[in-house]
């Protein structure tokens, strides 16, 4: 499948879920995506894992890709992560999704807890690759997944699929990049999962950047990529140590933990609330979090 030069490039956020009394709150969604739209994002990743969609009902994550495809009306890309541990699940969750109008692309996460071999990945992406015809990518993640994927892999599932077209890469393994690049094309789309690795997998070829720290700061993270993509490398390093505390913040527990209660704090959402067994920042947390936000001059 042949993509669109700016297709599947740039900042695409996780957009968080917010909750209300326990219920998911649409509303302060959709003013989320509006959020979005207004400071920059290049597109919007929904049902990642920013998003808590463990804890989420199928209707629930179906629910909030008909919101934001409905909100962005073709003004930002959506790429809905479709993925379960559940092969059942994920095909449910690819199919609805690929029937909604404005939803551009999908991610899959690769089956969690089961720790598949990898001919096993092989087919589980084959067989829903033949359930949509709209783009795909894998979502590699293996410190939640405990599964990871080969390049022998990747090939195979692209040989397989043929819009099979890109990787959101959450490892800490940049040389795992390069080999994506070299043995898959350069227009193989790869995205950047892991904040501290913004910049260096930007300078070294990936796409673009899905990353919860575009929660906080949308419009500066999607400055980064573009920096990059115009070959500013001076200034893309000083956004890149501009970012590094916020980026280190997000992990100083289970994401997204601290990233709720930064936006909470920041007025971006009305509720500081997750669903069990997740559980809000605590206090010392708060503290520790309210010092980054201080030093990024957003309070």
């Amino acid at each position: 499948m042949a993509l669109s030069t700016n297709f599947l490039k740039g900042s695409y956020p996780p957009l968080i879920t917010p909750f209300n009394n326990g219920k998911v709150d649409y509303d302060a969604y959709a003013k989320l995506v509006e959020h979005h739209i207004e400071q920059g994002s290049h597109g919007l990743l929904i049902n990642g894992t920013t998003a808590e969609p463990s804890t989420l009902t199928l209707e629930e994550r179906t629910n909030l890709v008909k919101l934001a495809a409905e909100v962005s009306g073709g003004r930002l890309p959506i790429v809905a992560q479709t993925g379960s541990q559940s092969h059942a699940e994920a095909i449910q969750l690819t199919e609805e999704a690929s029937a909604i109008k404005h939803v551009d692309a999908l991610l899959i996460v690769t089956p969690y807890y089961i720790r598949p071999p990898q001919r096993g990945l092989i087919e589980f992406y084959a067989d829903l690759g033949q359930r949509t015809d709209l783009p795909m990518m894998l979502y590699h993640i293996p410190g939640r997944t405990a599964v990871s994927v080969t390049l022998d892999t990747l090939k195979a599932i692209k040989e397989r699929v043929p819009h099979f077209v890109g990787i959101k890469h959450a490892v800490n393994d940049l040389s795992f990049v390069t080999a994506m690049l070299q043995g898959l094309g350069h227009d193989f789309r790869i995205f950047v999962g892991l904040e501290d690795l913004s910049f260096p997998m930007l300078a070294v070829g990936a796409a673009g950047l899905m990353n919860a720290v575009g929660n906080i700061l949308p419009g500066r993270v999607a400055r980064l990529y573009e920096e990059v993509a115009a070959g500013n490398l001076e200034s893309a390093r000083a956004i890149h140590f501009e970012l590094d505390e916020l980026n280190r913040a997000v992990f100083f527990d289970t994401n997204p933990i601290a990233v709720k209660y930064m936006m909470k704090r920041l007025g971006l959402m009305p509720r500081n609330e997750h669903r069990l067994p997740m559980m809000p920042a605590l206090p010392e947390l708060e503290t520790r979090l309210d010092k980054v936000l201080e030093n990024a001059c957003l309070l």
